[in-house]
C-alpha cells in the first residue's frame, strides 16, 4: 500500500511539474516498471546522439518525453602519449582514453552501432553499465575489424554509468583504455550548473619504468600483480594540467562526472582546496552533501558538484597519494577571479602541489627527448628539459634559485661541492645522501632520500642544468653516465668534509 500511494503521489508530481507528461504517465507500465524509468514508447524523429571528447561533456537533451536516440561509435587502436616522450597503444572508443560521452534521457530507446576500424588488430565489444540485459550489450556487439554490430536498449535506470570492452581477456582491453561514460538523464534533467567537466581515472601497465621514453608495451604480469606504472586522468600525463587545465572563474558551479576504468584501482577522488557540495555516490540518485573525498570503484562513477569561492588553481588527485605525485595522477582546474580575502587570505597554490606540472606544458622535455633519439641532443637542450624537471622534482628543499633552506638544505648555487666533484650529484641523486656534509664551509647533517623514480634522461639534464647556472663550474651530464652509476652498488656515506 505505500509503495502504491508513493508511486501515485509521484505521477500526480509530474503531472503537476510538467503537464506535458500528464498523457504519458495515464499509459506508463505499473509502478514496479515505472520506478525503473520506462516512459513509453519513443515520440518524434529518431536523434543522432551528439558524442563529446573528455573533458568536454554534450549539453542536456533538453526533452521531457522518451526518443529513440542512435549512438554511433568506433572502436580505434592508436599509439598516443602517455607522458613525455613516451607513447603507448591504445585501444580506444572514438580515438581517445576515456572513449567518447554519450548523453541520452531515461526511458529514451537507444540504437547502438558499434563499429571495429579496418585498420585496427583485435575483434572488441562493450559492455555498458547503464545497460539492463546479458552482458550489458556485450553478448550483442562482439565485433571483428572492419565490421559492425547493432543493438537497441531501453535506459531504464537513470544515472552515470561506466562502459567498457568485454572482450577476452578483459582485463588487457579495460588495461589498453576501453572505458568511457554514458549519462541517463533523469526525466526532469540535472539542474543546471556553470562547467560541466568529464574526467576518467585509469591505471596502466608498460613493461618500463615511470616515464621511461619511447614506445611502451602493455605489461601483463604487472597488470595480474596490480602494480601499475601509470595512474592517470585522461589516459595521458598532463591532460588536464598546464594549458590544458579545466577552467572556471570565481562565484560558478562546477560539476565533474567522475568515473574510474581501472582495471584494478579503488580512487579515492579529492581536489585539493575544494569541499564537495553534493555527491551522487556511485553514479546513484541518493545525495551526499559537504564531502571531502569519495571513493569511486573499478568499474564505478559518481558526479561532484562544487562552487567556487576564491581564484586559485585546484589539484584534483587520487588522494592514494604516491599515485597523484609519482603516478600522474593528477589534474589541475584553474579558477580565476577576485580575491575573498574573508574566505582565504593565502597565495595561489604552486609547485609544492603542482610539481614539474606548474607550467603551462612540458614542451622543453618533449623537445629533448625527440632531439635524443635522433641523436642530436644538445647541452642547451637539456639545460632548458633540465629546468622544468627540476621546477617539479627539486626546487621545494632546493629553492627556485638554488639557495636551498640554511642549516637545512645545502645551496646548489655556488656549490663548494659541485665545484670539487662535478658527477658526484649523479651517486647523491641516485643513492641518497645522509649524515654531515659541509657545502661552503657550512654543516648541514639532513637526509636526502634516493631519486630512483627519475629516470635516466631526467637526472642527467637537471644535473645538467644545475651545472649551468648559479655560479657553478658548467659542463655536462649524460644519460649514459647516469645509467652507469645506477648499476653500480649504493656506495657507503662519504666522510664529513
Amino acid at each position: 500500500m505505500k509503495q502504491s500511494s508513493l508511486s501515485l503521489l509521484t505521477l500526480l508530481a509530474l503531472a503537476v511539474a510538467q503537464p506535458s507528461l500528464a498523457a504519458e504517465a495515464a499509459t506508463a507500465p505499473p509502478a514496479s516498471s515505472y520506478v525503473h524509468g520506462d516512459f513509453g514508447p519513443p515520440r518524434g524523429d529518431p536523434i543522432k546522439a551528439f558524442l563529446t571528447e573528455p573533458p568536454k561533456v554534450p549539453a542536456p537533451t533538453y526533452r521531457n518525453y522518451p526518443a529513440k536516440v542512435i549512438v554511433e561509435l568506433e572502436v580505434i587502436e592508436k599509439e598516443l602519449p602517455i607522458s613525455e616522450g613516451v607513447t603507448y597503444t591504445f585501444w580506444t572508443f572514438g580515438g581517445t582514453v576515456p572513449g567518447r560521452f554519450i548523453r541520452v534521457r531515461q526511458g529514451d530507446t537507444v540504437e547502438f552501432h558499434l563499429k571495429n576500424n579496418p585498420n585496427n588488430k583485435m575483434p572488441h565489444n562493450i559492455d555498458l553499465h547503464g545497460v539492463t540485459g546479458p552482458g550489458g550489450g556485450a553478448a550483442s556487439s562482439f565485433t571483428a575489424p572492419g565490421h559492425e554490430s547493432q543493438f537497441t536498449f531501453k535506459a531504464l535506470n537513470q544515472g552515470i554509468y561506466v562502459y567498457h570492452c568485454a572482450t577476452a581477456p578483459v582485463g588487457m582491453h579495460v588495461g589498453n583504455g576501453m572505458y568511457g561514460l554514458i549519462l541517463i538523464e533523469p526525466p526532469e534533467g540535472l539542474a543546471p550548473v556553470d562547467h560541466e567537466y568529464y574526467v576518467m581515472q585509469g591505471d596502466f601497465y608498460t613493461t618500463g619504468k615511470y616515464r621511461e621514453k619511447g614506445l611502451q608495451p602493455f605489461d601483463m604480469e604487472k597488470a595480474i600483480d596490480e602494480k601499475p606504472t601509470y595512474v592517470l586522468f585522461n589516459g595521458a600525463e598532463g591532460s588536464l594540467t598546464g594549458d590544458k587545465a579545466l577552467t572556471a572563474k570565481t562565484n560558478e558551479t562546477v560539476r565533474i562526472f567522475i568515473g574510474n576504468g581501472g582495471p584494478n584501482l579503488v580512487s579515492s577522488f579529492h581536489v585539493i582546496g575544494e569541499i564537495f557540495d553534493r555527491v551522487q555516490q556511485e553514479g546513484g540518485t541518493k545525495i551526499q552533501e559537504n564531502v571531502q573525498t569519495t571513493l569511486i570503484p573499478a568499474g564505478g562513477a559518481a558526479i561532484v558538484e562544487f562552487h567556487t569561492e576564491v581564484p586559485g588553481s585546484y589539484v584534483l588527485v587520487d588522494h592514494s597519494i604516491f599515485r597523484a605525485f609519482n603516478k600522474g595522477a593528477l589534474a589541475i582546474l584553474k579558477v580565476d577571479g577576485p580575491p575573498d580575502k574573508t574566505i582565504y587570505s593565502g597565495k595561489e597554490v604552486d609547485s609544492v602541489y603542482l610539481g614539474d606540472r606548474s607550467a603551462p606544458n612540458l614542451a622543453a622535455v618533449t623537445q629533448a627527448t625527440k632531439a635524443a633519439a635522433a641523436g642530436k641532443l644538445t647541452k642547451e637542450d637539456q639545460i632548458k628539459a633540465g629546468q622544468q624537471l627540476f621546477a617539479g622534482t627539486c626546487s621545494v628543499c632546493h629553492q627556485a634559485n638554488g639557495a636551498g633552506l640554511p642549516g637545512v638544505f645545502p645551496p646548489l648555487a655556488k656549490s663548494s661541492l659541485i665545484a670539487a666533484e662535478p658527477k658526484r650529484p649523479i651517486d647523491i641523486v641516485l643513492h641518497g645522501l645522509t649524515g654531515k656534509v659541509n657545502v661552503n664551509g657550512q654543516d648541514y647533517n639532513s637526509v636526502m632520500p634516493p631519486m630512483t623514480q627519475l629516470n635516466d634522461d631526467e637526472i642527467a639534464n637537471i644535473l645538467t642544468f644545475v651545472l649551468n647556472n648559479w655560479g657553478n663550474p658548467g659542463g655536462r651530464v649524460e644519460a649514459e653516465e647516469v645509467a652507469k652509476v645506477r648499476a653500480e652498488a649504493a656506495k657507503p656515506a662519504a666522510p664529513a668534509h
